[in-house]
């Protein structure tokens, strides 16, 4: 009973904290006058009012978390911040259901980008800065900011990180203290964040998009305040900026922190997924550009270049911004780029799917069986740089790996059993999963997914937070070991 009082406590004090991002889309809503001010100050007002009840009634049952705890309640945490925030939509956006919201609170929270609303270049400026909030908030895990201030209110935060930042790095920090982490990481994403905001507005974006896609980019989120994405711009300056910060948020923000705090960026040679994961996408860039420039889709190579390097950066790194409608490309390049956005983006980083640092891990891992089938009784350790990797990491991977496809096949199947065609069920999961954003065909970068059934999207939700919790966080919970004493 003490350990469920300290999880309602904790999710009154979060829910509490999030009741305060709202202040920005009241503070929006007051400058632009969009009618929305009613909606998001009630909004506010039933967060912190819901948290601070279930906070006030459990504060003095509560004690310290388990590891356990941690998993239970990340997860309840997804689930129920993307339920809270959904209200200024529901309230704001005539005829749309609660489980369109759920999915557009999801897909922002998990930075995944995937949309169903449209006409969002008419949509009151307060929402959209909200949708892209989400984003933002979501980007490195509002967890993550909990962990600083939950240990100044009697709950410990290693538990919360643990269960938040899955991978091999969860339990290396940079500061002995996790509290000051946590900190250290938002500090440099916020800083980011500003820089980002700054570059937008000199390239002729209003203050209103210059936020909201800097938000979106920093989070790896990519939603934007136009329907037509970021190509609504037309403009390479803009593109050129959106994909430096786009690299940058892929890169682990471990590694950026510790360049800026030492000011020499030999960090970035140093981290064993900076250097691979650049190489990957300037290969793939050269590659892609090559293929539409041999099959004449674009009149000259140049043009090719500029659309493949935005668009395959975009949604290797996981975001998800679109510049023109490459579903229309031959199929080589599209379907490449949905297999990056799988393997690409850094651990520690805003990305999703597998991360690079697994996919050199496994690379390695193979190259090691192939060393033992002719030298069998050879000593020769796994080492990603210069670390060497504890098989029971190589076997934490293999076992997500497998987790990993095998809920992209089950979930599949679902949309197809559920009547959507293979093309689109099958990269709406790979987009999905890896919080990716658009897929091809019916959920494509010319459309969203609004055209889904409702079994359709609660699907789509589903693997959203998969890849967001990176599976284990989420399917541990349906384990009986889990419930057992």
């Amino acid at each position: 009973m003490q350990r469920f009082c300290t999880l309602v406590f904790v999710l009154g004090l979060i829910l509490m904290i999030f009741g305060l991002t709202y202040s920005l889309p009241i503070i929006t809503s007051l400058i632009y006058n969009d009618g929305m001010l009613d909606y998001f100050l009630n909004g506010m007002s039933i967060n912190i009012g819901v948290g601070g009840i279930l906070a006030g009634l459990t504060m003095r049952f509560r004690g310290e978390m388990m590891t356990r705890d941690g998993y239970l309640l990340v997860a309840s945490f997804w689930f129920l911040m993307s339920s809270a925030a959904t209200l200024p939509l529901l309230w704001g956006i005539p005829g749309l259901s609660f489980t369109d919201a759920f999915f557009e609170t999801t897909s922002g929270f998990t930075t995944t980008g995937a949309t169903v609303l449209v006409g969002l270049d008419t949509l009151a400026p307060s929402l959209n800065l909200w949708r892209h909030e989400l984003n933002w908030i979501g980007g490195l895990g509002i967890i993550v900011l909990a962990v600083a201030i939950l240990p100044l209110l009697g709950v410990g935060g290693m538990q919360l990180y643990k269960a938040e930042i899955a991978g091999p790095v969860k339990d290396s920090k940079m500061t002995p203290r996790i509290t000051e982490t946590a900190r250290l990481l938002w500090l440099v994403y916020a800083g980011m964040t500003l820089a980002c905001i700054f570059c937008l507005k000199l390239a002729d974006m209003s203050w209103l998009d210059a936020i909201c896609h800097a938000f979106a980019t920093l989070g790896l989120g990519g939603f934007s305040t136009h329907d037509a994405s970021v190509g609504y711009f037309d403009s390479p300056l803009i593109e050129l900026i959106l994909t430096v910060f786009m690299l940058l948020s892929a890169i682990n923000f471990a590694t950026h922190y510790t360049a800026l705090h030492q000011h020499n960026f030999n960090a970035y040679s140093s981290d064993p997924e900076a250097l691979p994961m650049l190489a990957v996408i300037a290969g793939s860039i050269l590659l892609c550009a090559g293929y539409l420039w041999h099959n004449n889709t674009y009149p000259d190579f140049y043009t090719g270049l500029r659309h493949v390097t935005f668009n395959l950066v975009s949604i290797a790194t996981d975001c998800g911004f679109v510049s023109t409608d490459y579903d229309k490309w031959p199929p080589f390049v599209p379907w490449w780029m949905l297999y990056l956005s799988c393997v690409t983006a850094c651990t520690g980083s805003t990305g999703g799917g597998i991360k690079m640092f697994r996919t050199l891990l496994l690379w390695k891992q193979a190259g090691r069986e192939l060393f033992s089938l002719l030298h069998p009784r050879a000593i020769n350790p796994v080492r990603i740089g210069n670390m060497p990797i504890p098989n029971k990491i190589i076997f934490a991977v293999l076992a997500f790996i497998f987790l990993y496809f095998i809920s992209v096949v089950v979930l599949t199947f679902s949309l197809m059993f559920a009547g959507l065609d293979p093309i689109s069920a099958l990269s709406a999961i790979l987009a999905c999963i890896n919080n990716a954003g658009p897929g091809l065909h019916l959920v494509g970068p010319a459309t969203n997914y609004q055209s889904l059934t409702d079994f359709q999207t609660w699907i789509c939700s589903i693997a959203m937070l998969l890849g967001r919790l990176e599976i284990f966080t989420l399917l541990v919970l349906f384990t009986p070991s889990f419930w057992r004493k």
